[in-house]
């Protein structure tokens, strides 16, 4: 089981979307998937917007500008 501690470690490396989910890949080679449903403003984007993202922090989070959305990668691993 991995601590909260190690897991604030982890950085957002990359994200990538299908029709229903992101996925994120992680420093540590896992790649989380999330629905796209609990993301309503990506989930309404263009995939251009989607794809117009960029990493906060190093890699502590997600952040489209043109969109007013940030996600963190330790709100990712909660969920």
């Amino acid at each position: 089981m991995t601590s909260g501690t190690n897991q604030l470690h982890v950085l957002a490396t990359g994200v990538e979307f299908d029709a229903d989910a992101m996925h994120v890949s992680l420093s540590d080679g896992r790649r989380i998937s999330v629905p796209l449903e609990w993301f309503p403003r990506l989930r309404d984007a263009s995939d251009a917007q989607r794809a117009n993202w960029r990493l906060i922090g190093q890699g502590v989070g997600l952040h489209w500008e043109a969109l007013d959305e940030d996600i963190s990668v330790e709100a990712l691993l909660r969920c």
